[in-house]
Formats: C-alpha cells, sequence, structure tokens
C-alpha cells in the first residue's frame, strides 16, 4: 500500500462524480452531507489526493481514515482539515451509516484576496498536527451556521458581492476552528513531521525573498541538504505522504506563487517569468500549461 499511487481528483465536480452526488452548484465550493453518500465501492482506490481544501466532520461512521500517519475513527464527531495536494486513506464497510458534511474550496476560489495567502498560515491544515478537532455541541452548532450561510449564498443570484461574502464566511469560521485548536491542544507534542513542517518553511522563506530571481529553482539536492538528510529519503517521505517527488513539490509551489503574481500584480509575463528565475519565458509559460491546462495569459484574464 506504501507503494501504491493515491488517485488524484483534480475538481469539486470530479469529486462530486467519483461520490456519485448530484453536479456542485458551484464549480468552486460546495458543501455536501455525508448522508448523500450511501457506500464505498470496495473496487475504489483507497488512498485519495484532491487538489482542494477540504473541512469535514464526521460522527458514527463504520470506517477508519488515516492522514499523516495518523488514525482516525468517527465513533465521536471530530472536524478534519485537508489541504491540497496532501494524501489520505479511507476504509470502511462498503454500506455507510455517517453523519456529517463537508466543505470543499478550491484554491482558485481564493486568488486575488488576502485569504490566498492566509489559509497557509493556518496549522490545522498541516501534517504536522495528528491530531483532529473534536468539538463541543455549541462549538458544533456554531460552524454549522457559518457552512448554512455559505451554502445559501452560491446557491442564491450571484452578483459582485457574492464572493466577498462567501470569503468572510470562511474566515470567520477558520478563525474559529483556530480558537477550538488552541483550547483542545494547548499543550500539543512537538510533531513526528517536524522535516515536512521544515520543508515548508524554507520553500516559503526562498519563494518570498530574491533567491528566485537570482539562483533559480532551489535543487533537490540544496533542499535536502538544508534539511539534513538525504534526497532519496526526502524523496521518499514526500511520496509516503503526497503522492509527489520532491521535484514535483517545488513546482507546485512555483505556480502557486505564479498564480499569485498573475492574479495580484500587473507585472507582464516576461517580468513574473524572470521573477520566477526563468531565463526564457517560453519555459515559464510551458510549465504553468502543463500544471494548470491554462496558459499564463489566460488564468490572468479570468480574473477580468
Amino acid at each position: 500500500m506504501a507503494n501504491q499511487q493515491p488517485h488524484r481528483i483534480k475538481s469539486i465536480s470530479e469529486f462530486h462524480e467519483f461520490r456519485d452526488l448530484p453536479k456542485p452548484q458551484h464549480p468552486l465550493i460546495s458543501v455536501y452531507n455525508f448522508d448523500d453518500i450511501k457506500y464505498l465501492n470496495a473496487e475504489e482506490p483507497k488512498s485519495l489526493m484532491l487538489d482542494f481544501y477540504s473541512i469535514a466532520i464526521k460522527r458514527n461512521a463504520n470506517a477508519k481514515m488515516r492522514y499523516g500517519q495518523q488514525e482516525y475513527d468517527f465513533k465521536e464527531g471530530v472536524l478534519l482539515f485537508i489541504a491540497p495536494g496532501q494524501v489520505f486513506s479511507i476504509e470502511g464497510n462498503a454500506a455507510l451509516k455517517h453523519t456529517g458534511w463537508s466543505l470543499l474550496i478550491h484554491p482558485d476560489f481564493l486568488w486575488n484576496t488576502p485569504l490566498a495567502q492566509k489559509i497557509k498560515q493556518y496549522e490545522y491544515f498541516e501534517y504536522s498536527v495528528h491530531e483532529a478537532l473534536h468539538l463541543s455541541d455549541k462549538e458544533e452548532n456554531m460552524l454549522i451556521n457559518i457552512v448554512k450561510n455559505i451554502q445559501q449564498e452560491y446557491q442564491s443570484n450571484i452578483d459582485k458581492f457574492s464572493q466577498d461574502v462567501i470569503i468572510a464566511q470562511i474566515e470567520l469560521f477558520l478563525t474559529y476552528a483556530e480558537r477550538f485548536y488552541n483550547r483542545q491542544f494547548i499543550t500539543r507534542k512537538i510533531s513526528n513531521h517536524q522535516i515536512l513542517a521544515r520543508l515548508e518553511k524554507l520553500l516559503g522563506d526562498y519563494f518570498s525573498s530574491d533567491s528566485l530571481a537570482k539562483k533559480g529553482l532551489p535543487t533537490v539536492h540544496y533542499i535536502a541538504e538544508s534539511l539534513n538528510v538525504s534526497p532519496n529519503y526526502l524523496s521518499s517521505l514526500l511520496k509516503l505522504h503526497t503522492g509527489q517527488s520532491t521535484q514535483q513539490h517545488i513546482h507546485d509551489k512555483l505556480i502557486e506563487k505564479a498564480k499569485e503574481k498573475l492574479s495580484t500584480t500587473n507585472l507582464s509575463i516576461s517580468e513574473i517569468a524572470f521573477e520566477l528565475g526563468f531565463e526564457h519565458q517560453q519555459s515559464f509559460s510551458k510549465l504553468f500549461k502543463t500544471k494548470t491546462n491554462f496558459s499564463p495569459l489566460e488564468f490572468r484574464q479570468s480574473f477580468n
């Protein structure tokens, strides 16, 4: 199982189809109830990776989930946070009898908003968090009301205020979740996934500085050496937890930075390519197209 490639789900529409749910009413954000998922197909992939955020609470399920080397059962209600590119696995009986809900948010819904960067600062989206969040009835009801507001907003007629209203509700939800986590994990132990946490900080610092323009993309060898591990060990660790190689992980961070620059600055495509360490704009455009199915110009125009 450790070497089995996770099944990657790239869009919320694809996820709805995978779980035999009705088509989503919005392509980039969705709320669904677990009551609507009747069974787990015995033949379906056990290990999954989503290209979008998933926030879910499950109760009374005859299933177990493994995420970040931690196993969860759902005899009690727990709130789980999964970021894009993280691998989790589900095992359970074919007939599901659990309740709860899930909020799916595609990163593209957040582009050109402060939350696009802020959401990465919440620790509960990291592998370094081993514990799920256990909620009191009062806390759960508070979050459910926010989720209902989000659902009601995207189900209504979309206008120029819709995204702002939904973003505000998501931020409120995440702020409450952070409060509840601090209450629960005030004495949280140091993570067993320190290497992954250090990797994220290393890449974050590198991509936030002028190192890209001066030195180009960090090499796998540079990253491994900075973390005091071998390139093979780092690659195996990332494969296990994200389903991707170190090089793929670096490229994903690069595309994330490129999307930020394309949606929040007036820099030309060639200027952005230069700032991201590319000698030639064509090389940047080719990688961006491969990763997103859009050219940099097409992605930028989608915000206008």
